[in-house]
């Protein structure tokens, strides 16, 4: 087999990694694949520095063979797919290729558990030490890592890379022995314990004077959780995540729509989930980071899931209507940051541009704004919402899109550069 048709199989396979791409990558459909399933076509894929920087990767895996039966995979070892393997030589030349050429600025790097997960942790090891070590690679490096391999193996794996990942899959042990039995939902989150003391390790060992340097580590990791596989709801989700982030101190947890693969398992849903809900959750994921809500806030034990057809900040303000309106000229940061329409750049202005006076409506359109969903929310110097004369019924009714795009399986619009930015910059 040629190092070109390793690529197009090896590329297409990592396609379904989410955890180092934007949730506005192209959806991922295994039926009907013509190889070549990255982004940017060749294995490359786009992520997004936390300054808003688009990074080219290299995304493929080592390996599509694995020792694993995990039932929503597509590349499970009772799976009809074409297999190939690279060498770790075969990856550096590939990679060092693309960055000589510009086309990328980095690799991630995933495969399939092939003789033990040891093993192939090894193997990625070798890698980015031969990247690193015998060709001065200064690029990004992403390795996504195994939690059943060896702590020592884990912790060289950090030292490599810029950034390491180990994939939860899905938010309970009694999805995970349904749909994966030789993954061990205890054992991930152990893996991720100890990648979270080395990295603190690491950085509070640089703030102590008269220490040695401490040696490299990865600056963060990351997981990914699959969405509509079994039957876990978004409150369920949300709070696996959640305890991630305040117990393990992950930088993201990623959402992929269960994507239908050929010859599937008769245990997988028939259908996809709704494309929306996958969007649904990131935005829900970017209230538990950067608004101080809470999970129990977002879902209710009377609707567990998300609701569809409206933002889940909006969809909180309407079920609160007695929070509301917020005086811009009065309110703290905190309560301006629960108004639909208001993000944390936002509000950071208003609280700037109130200290020289009373804000008027025309002082908040020149912020920039979305008025439409901000203005039944607010009071200003010259604004009150009651003489909009919306009741709940109502208010809920002037946000609702289209009824066609809340089907199950329907191709979403381009976003538009409002949409975009309200994504990338959190602002709900």
């Amino acid at each position: 087999m040629t190092l070109q048709e390793k690529l197009e199989i090896l590329a297409d396979a990592a396609k379904y990694d989410a955890s180092c791409a934007s949730s506005g990558a192209a959806r991922k459909d295994s039926r009907g694949s013509m190889g070549v399933g990255s982004t940017g076509g060749a294995g490359i894929c786009h992520s997004y520095a936390p300054d808003g920087r688009c990074i080219s990767l290299l995304k493929v895996l080592l390996t599509n063979a694995c020792l694993y039966d995990c039932h929503y995979c597509i590349n499970r070892r009772s799976s009809n797919v074409r297999r190939a393997r690279f060498t770790p030589e075969e990856v550096v030349r590939l990679t060092l290729d693309f960055y000589k050429r510009n086309y990328i600025e980095g690799l991630f790097l995933s495969s399939g558990i092939i003789q033990s997960a040891d093993h192939t942790m090894e193997q990625v090891i070798r890698v980015a030490r031969l990247l690193r070590e015998e060709h001065q690679f200064r690029g990004y490096i992403h390795l996504k890592t195994i939690p059943e391999a060896s702590p020592a193996l884990i912790e060289e794996a950090g030292r490599y890379a810029d950034r390491i990942s180990i994939n939860i899959e899905l938010p309970t042990q009694q999805g995970l022995t349904k749909l994966a039995p030789e993954k061990n939902l205890a054992r991930t989150q152990e893996a991720m314990g100890h990648i979270r003391g080395k990295i603190e390790e690491r950085f509070s060992e640089k703030r102590l004077p008269g220490r040695p340097k401490p040696p490299p580590f990865a600056t963060g990791q990351s997981t990914q959780m699959l969405v509509g596989a079994d039957d876990a709801t978004d409150a369920t989700i949300l709070q696996r995540a959640d305890t991630l982030y305040t117990g393990y101190r992950l930088r993201r947890v990623y959402y992929s729509g269960f994507s239908p693969i050929p010859e599937p398992s008769k245990l997988l849903p028939l259908a996809p989930p709704p494309l929306v809900r996958e969007h649904r959750l990131y935005q829900a994921d970017w209230l538990l980071r950067f608004y101080d809500f809470k999970v129990g806030e977002i879902t209710t034990p009377e609707a567990p899931n998300l609701d569809l057809a409206l933002d889940p900040k909006l969809a909180w303000a309407l079920r609160h209507r007695e929070r509301f309106p917020v005086d811009v000229n009065r309110a703290p940061r905190e309560s301006l940051l629960r108004v639909p329409g208001l993000g944390v750049r936002n509000v950071d202005r208003i609280l700037q541009a109130r200290r020289y006076g009373r804000l008027r409506l025309a002082d908040l359109l020149r912020l920039g704004l979305a008025m439409k969903k901000v203005l039944p929310f607010i009071e200003a110097a010259d604004h009150t919402p009651i003489k909009l004369g919306l009741d709940d019924v109502k208010l809920r009714e002037r946000f609702l899109p289209p009824a066609q795009q809340l089907e199950l399986n329907f191709d979403p619009p381009p976003p538009s550069a409002e949409d975009d930015r309200s994504v990338r910059s959190g602002e709900l």
